[in-house]
């Protein structure tokens, strides 16, 4: 009897400290789940921000690059104008030079008339002087045939010579009015051409002062929606960090409910055994030993359950970054997720491929074709399986002590865990993309810890 009454005591004692347990537990786990949810929409308006402001650089950026294109058209053209500039005023001045000279040619010309108008006056007062004398009274005065010839011959050269005189005089007069009106016309376009030209240089000088202005305030919302982009980042991963310590959290809760109940259930069972064998319950014992050893393995299992946690070993050396191992199996602690790969981009600075710019590479990238497979590098569960900013459709698997994996740019549609789910190590999660930014299909593979990347390649063992 006594030991009957200490039996049912303890079962009392089970029931009374399990209950609460379970209650407290039950409480718990809905608390953590209402956190999830909260962290949950957090996440949502964290990475609706990111977006927007994705949105907006990548705005900024098309902006930039139509103006950038503007631009090189602007000084595409300041350069033809320049140009152009450059030979109105060659040619202006050739026009300056070529006015200097026909100034003397009209000068000289203005002195032949000047000459001519000379002779031509002489010869008139001469005849007013002397009276008129006529050609064929010269004639006729002639001592003989020979005087006469001679006579002859040099009225026909006065002749001439007068009818020159004028000629050449009408000639110059008409080439003094003819080459200084061209010349004058020549000289006033090629001056208003180069006023023109001049304004139309200040015109595109102006346009590429405005285009330089604009594509500075591009920079500046560029470098702006980074900082808000790096600062979502940010939140995104203190979002999955609190995640994964309140998902953590729920299963250590979960598991103690399941192992406090497994142990009640056990209890129960032993104590039907016991008044079965009491009663000489045959059957009725054989069937409640049957259920306390099923307990017994439950209580067994939910013992030897216990969470992930991972334990580095020591780094081997790391292979030059163009090799390609014959399979994953590394000798690192980690698994290298992706096998025949080539690795394209190892960790640290570097000139990021799209944006031209030096900068931090997080990871490294394995290149690898479309659609092979990408295994877990280690032990642990799903934390992020999604659309992850500039990464794309990434998985991170958190393994314990604050150590993450990442794998990004996996393919659309090739996600193949969801968050909370556990993960062994090499079981597949994804196939290889190329989402997000990136410029071919590669897995971007990183180790973090604590939520900052490092090298992962002494994880990996290369």
């Amino acid at each position: 009897m006594k030991k009957t009454a200490s039996v049912l005591a303890g079962i009392l004692l089970a029931a009374v400290i399990v209950q609460p347990a379970s209650s407290y537990a039950a409480g718990s786990t809905d608390k953590i789940d209402r956190q999830l949810q909260q962290l949950q929409q957090q996440e949502k308006n964290a990475q609706a921000q990111k977006n927007a402001a994705e949105a907006d650089k990548k705005e900024a950026q098309h902006n930039k690059n139509k103006t950038a294109q503007y631009l090189e058209q602007v000084l595409a053209n300041i350069e033809v104008v320049g140009s152009k500039l450059t030979q109105v005023t060659m040619e202006l001045s050739e026009t300056e030079i070529a006015l200097e000279k026909t100034k003397q040619e009209l000068e000289a010309a203005k002195k032949r008339i000047n000459e001519r108008e000379g002779l031509l006056d002489t010869r008139v007062r001469m005849m007013y002087t002397d009276g008129f004398v006529s050609y064929l009274d010269v004639l006729m005065a002639s001592a003989d045939f020979g005087d006469f010839l001679n006579r002859a011959d040099s009225i026909k050269r006065i002749i001439g010579q007068d009818h020159n005189i004028i000629e050449e005089q009408k000639q110059d007069q008409e080439l003094v009015v003819q080459k200084q009106a061209e010349l004058e016309t020549q000289y006033a376009k090629q001056t208003q051409l180069l006023a023109e030209v001049e304004t139309h240089k200040k015109e595109l000088d102006a346009k590429e002062q405005e285009k330089r202005k604009l594509i500075a305030q591009y920079d500046a919302d560029i470098e702006e929606a980074d900082e808000i982009s790096q600062e979502q980042d940010s939140m995104l991963v203190d979002f999955a960090t609190k995640r994964s310590d309140l998902e953590r959290e729920k299963r250590e809760i979960e598991e103690a409910q399941r192992r406090a109940a497994a142990e009640a259930a056990l209890r129960q069972a032993q104590e039907r055994a016991r008044k079965a064998a009491e009663a000489k319950k045959i059957e009725e014992q054989r069937q409640a030993e049957a259920d306390a050893a099923r307990a017994a393995k439950e209580v067994e299992s939910s013992s030897n359950t216990s969470d992930y946690s991972y334990s580095e070993n020591s780094p081997t050396p790391s292979p030059s970054p163009d090799s390609t191992p014959s399979n994953s199996s590394s000798g690192g602690s980690m698994l290298t997720p992706v096998d025949n790969y080539r690795m394209s981009s190892g960790f640290g600075t570097r000139v990021h491929p799209i944006t031209g710019k030096i900068k931090k590479h997080t990871g490294v990238d394995l290149a690898a074709p479309q659609g092979t497979d990408i295994h877990a590098a280690a032990d642990g569960v799903v934390t992020v399986a999604q659309w992850w900013n500039g990464y794309g459709n990434t998985v991170v698997i958190d393994h314990g002590n604050g150590v993450w994996t990442l794998y990004g740019h996996i393919r659309d549609g090739g996600i193949q865990v969801k968050p909370g789910q556990t993960i062994k190590r090499g079981e597949k999660i994804a196939e290889v993309g190329s989402t997000g930014n990136s410029t071919g299909p590669h897995c971007h593979f990183e180790v973090r810890i604590n939520g900052e990347p490092v090298n992962p390649v002494p994880y990996l063992g290369w």
